[in-house]
């Protein structure tokens, strides 16, 4: 079908122009592309309660797709230094996941941060990273 995204192995030339020296030289060109505002969700299941302490507003997290007998549109956050966070929620995932599985670099910031009992609440913003 001409309207329906693809699922791509490779990975995309932002996120290997992201990762790479030649990345600091395109920083200027990149852009990220506000897409939508969720939270971080799984985050009672961490065995590393202590990383949801260092999360800060304006974070920026990576994401991953995992692949999941529970949710085939699982999506994995983490921190810049590779510390798991917990998953884009199961009921905001699907477009997210079409995007990733066809080559798209997404990220997310870090909006909110809030103790609600002994639950830590993390809301973020989804974005398109662009160039």
């Amino acid at each position: 079908m001409p309207n329906e995204l693809t699922k791509q192995n490779t990975g995309t030339l932002a996120a290997a122009i992201s990762e790479h020296e030649l990345g600091e030289m395109l920083k200027p060109l990149i852009r990220e592309i506000f897409l939508f505002d969720s939270y971080v969700a799984g985050t009672t299941e961490l065995a590393d309660q202590e990383v949801l302490k260092e999360i800060r507003v304006g974070d920026k997290l990576k994401l991953q797709r995992e692949d999941s007998k529970f949710d085939s549109n699982a999506i994995l956050l983490f921190t810049e230094d590779g510390k798991r966070v917990g998953y884009v929620p199961e009921k905001d995932n699907v477009v997210f996941a079409r995007l990733m599985d066809a080559g798209k670099l997404l990220t997310a910031r870090v909006a909110k941060t809030e103790m609600k009992g002994s639950f830590h609440r993390i809301a973020i913003g989804i974005y398109l990273v662009d160039f």
